[in-house]
């Protein structure tokens, strides 16, 4: 039965996560914003709600190692397996991608997240910085969308996954109540099963964190990173997974730490963060030396991905 509950807890998030993009998507489309912006943004939010409601659920049931091994877990997942599949599938177009300013942002963001975490410990004080090094993020995204605005086009925003010019406002209401309402609901049905299955075989929290809660939380960025690749959309599949691990850092864990101190586990500092970091690093040659994500890229990447989760497990 918790095997069960814990796969309802899943579509229910993927389900809820794809509401509330597609939500999200149309009401900035009625605004004016690029494609781009709206994909590191918006887009990048939505698809990181389930990561954020897991956190906060895992510290309020005492079981704080997943939400961080939920985070670092996710990122891994949005690098290695969330865009190694969609290059599977159709090779990116990443030599085309303007994305150089928010991967420098996304590299500082986890070196400034990894150094925080020698503290020992996430508590509110720590969640201060992380949330205000966010807001230094989004008011730049802002200041660029307000920049772009003015030659912004409708059809920019028309090949994003969920995007539809025609959409009724009570439509676009509709799929971000279905977001906000399942989220929560599909969060908490995970958290507690996945902590019940982790004491059934004496796993613990933060592993189950890095593999079960992390895959499944990164469904939503796997269903649109698909979609993109598929529509040729090379930017709003590297953008969203950019945008969503920043969000995973600061706002998810910087929302959390106000719920309740996070401690670190020592093998976090030993092992997960330092992958993670270097997951990231790997898109350099994608983002500054105009590198396409070929098939056998996505093959690789999705190797490394499988022998990272055998490494956890063993």
């Amino acid at each position: 039965m918790v095997w069960l509950m814990s796969g309802l807890g899943l579509v229910i998030l993927l389900l809820a996560g794809d509401a509330l993009v597609k939500g999200a998507v149309n009401l900035s489309l009625r605004v004016g914003i690029p494609a781009l912006i709206v994909s590191l943004t918006i887009v990048a939010f939505g698809t990181s709600a389930p990561e954020l409601l897991i956190a906060i659920s895992a510290v309020l049931e005492g079981a704080p190692g997943l939400a961080l091994g939920n985070v670092v877990g996710s990122n891994t997942a949005n690098i290695l397996l969330v865009l190694g599949v969609p290059a599977l599938i159709s090779t990116l177009s990443t030599s085309e991608c303007k994305t150089h300013k928010t991967y420098v942002f996304m590299l500082m963001a986890s070196v400034l997240f990894i150094g925080l975490a020698f503290t020992g410990v996430f508590d509110w004080k720590v969640g201060l910085i992380l949330l205000a090094a966010l807001a230094l993020i989004l008011a730049d995204a802002i200041r660029d969308a307000l920049a772009h605005r003015r030659d912004a086009k409708a059809n920019e925003l028309e090949d994003v996954e969920g995007a539809d010019p025609d959409m009724p406002w009570w439509r676009i209401v509709g799929f971000l109540a279905l977001g906000l309402v399942g989220l929560p609901l599909g969060a908490n049905l995970l958290v507690e099963n996945a902590s019940i299955i982790a004491r059934m075989y004496g796993v613990s929290d933060t592993v189950i964190g890095l593999t079960l809660v992390a895959v499944g939380t990164s469904l939503p960025e796997l269903a649109t990173t698909v979609m993109a690749a598929l529509r040729r959309q090379a930017d709003v599949a590297l953008g969203n997974v950019i945008g969503s691990n920043m969000f995973n850092l600061l706002a998810i864990i910087g929302i959390a730490s106000f719920v309740g101190p996070i401690p670190v586990d020592p093998e976090f500092l030993r092992f997960d963060l330092w992958v993670m970091l270097a997951a990231s690093l790997v898109l350099f040659p994608f983002v500054w030396m105009r590198w396409n994500m070929s098939r056998a890229w996505g093959g690789a990447f999705t190797a490394l991905y499988v022998i990272y989760v055998v490494a956890i497990l063993i």
